[in-house]
């Protein structure tokens, strides 16, 4: 037996031990995603600060944050 064989081993016993899968956070972020620019009705994640979306109504559409963000309920 190799050395390559004994790493393999090695790694399907550390598997075995920590039990441990990888979880995806896709899921959630597409549901955290509940800001919606009204001009082009992109999305932005729920803790997407108001600044931020000054600047993308700004440089995006030419336009202020209330006319792209009229409902926003953020701090």
């Amino acid at each position: 037996m190799g050395n390559g064989a004994k790493a393999q081993q090695k790694r399907e016993r550390n598997a075995k031990n920590t039990g441990a899968t990888a979880k995806s956070q896709l899921k959630v972020n597409e549901t955290a995603k509940n800001v919606i620019c009204k001009a082009c009705f992109q999305t932005f994640l729920m803790t997407t600060r108001q600044p931020e979306l000054a600047v993308h109504a700004e440089n995006k559409h030419g336009k202020t944050f209330e006319a792209c963000f009229p409902d926003y309920q953020g701090k």
